[in-house]
């Protein structure tokens, strides 16, 4: 799946290739029920709150257990107390605010689909949902859209205005991509986002890392550590299932820019680099996710973005409780 017309932001995209302003923008109402992760492991979904490790008079309950001295006399629960016939104290976490970034990929290595979407139409789409159920727990927003020659900053901000402007950023790179994009493309770009991340969030930041990882290598894994340590982080791999069902016969043709290729399915030999790529791809990224302890969602472009991100949130949240 590719197009080679260049639409205008606010215009109406050819369906599944491009996306529009006006398009994320009416994603809102399906972000409403897309909650994250703590990074505390509490007994409950945060959406867009990070819990505090400082125990206060706080917003979310976490427990009631028996009264210790030096516990504050006001956190006594006298129900619990009547009952048990012991001192109970409910216990309660402060509520944090944290600003997020969301890094989203719209390279030239995005601009494939072999079914329902692009795969940087997916990764749009990611963006959109997550930015609009950030705003709507509270906290402020921004991200880092980029290509392979550009980088686009946007600074966290708690309004819908700052939300809108975003999707006009991610809607721009979007519909630049083409099929005729210079084969020079930017080595290293994404360790290079990944590092201007790492400067702007020292610490207590929501991110949400959004792409294919191509190109990825020990630079990127050692970059998302760092960002992990004093950030929540959370990143959402953008797969097309094209490279893990390959056609038995056939052929097809890729272009890398200026040049084309022609690839002939009943190559097994040809067969065999393709999965094997896509398998190692997979298996590095999964190593990631255990060494590190942060989530990389897999996220389809053959099938609906909210659906799946919905559910991808919500298994991830259990995961984690069950830490």
């Amino acid at each position: 799946m590719a197009a080679s017309s260049k639409n205008l932001v606010g215009t109406e995209p050819l369906e599944g290739v491009y996306t529009s302003t006006q398009h994320l923008v009416q994603l809102e109402g399906s972000a409403r029920d897309i909650s994250f992760v703590a990074k505390k492991p509490v007994q409950q979904m945060l959406a867009g709150r990070l819990a505090s490790r400082i125990r206060g008079r706080g917003l979310i309950f976490e427990e009631v257990r028996e009264y210790l001295p030096g516990d504050d006399i006001r956190s006594i629960d006298w129900r619990v107390t009547a009952r048990t016939g012991k001192p109970a104290v409910r216990i309660y976490d402060e509520e944090k605010e944290r600003p997020a970034l969301i890094v989203v990929d719209q390279r030239a290595n995005m601009f494939f689909g072999s079914r329902l979407l692009l795969k940087s139409v997916s990764a749009a789409e990611s963006a959109a949902l997550c930015a609009w159920r950030i705003l709507g727990s509270g906290d402020r927003v921004g991200g880092i859209v980029f290509n392979d020659t550009e980088i686009d900053n946007v600074k966290p901000h708690r309004s819908r205005a700052a939300v809108i402007g975003l999707c006009d950023r991610i809607a721009a790179k979007n519909q630049a991509l083409n099929v005729n994009l210079p084969e020079e493309r930017g080595v290293g770009q994404l360790d290079k986002v990944l590092s201007l991340v790492a400067n702007l969030a020292h610490h207590d930041h929501l991110i949400v890392v959004i792409s294919d990882f191509d190109g990825h290598s020990a630079v990127t894994r050692d970059l998302m550590l760092r960002l992990a340590v004093a950030n929540d982080v959370i990143s959402i791999l953008v797969y097309d299932p094209f490279l893990l069902n390959l056609p038995a016969s056939g052929q097809m043709v890729i272009s890398g820019g200026r040049t084309q290729a022609e690839l002939s399915f009943r190559d097994a030999g040809m067969q065999r680099a393709i999965r094997d790529f896509a398998t190692n791809r997979g298996r590095d990224l999964g190593a990631w996710q255990r060494e590190l302890g942060l989530p990389m969602l897999p996220l389809s472009s053959a099938e609906a973005t909210a659906p799946q991100l919905r559910l991808l949130l919500q298994q991830a949240a259990w995961q984690q409780r069950r830490r």
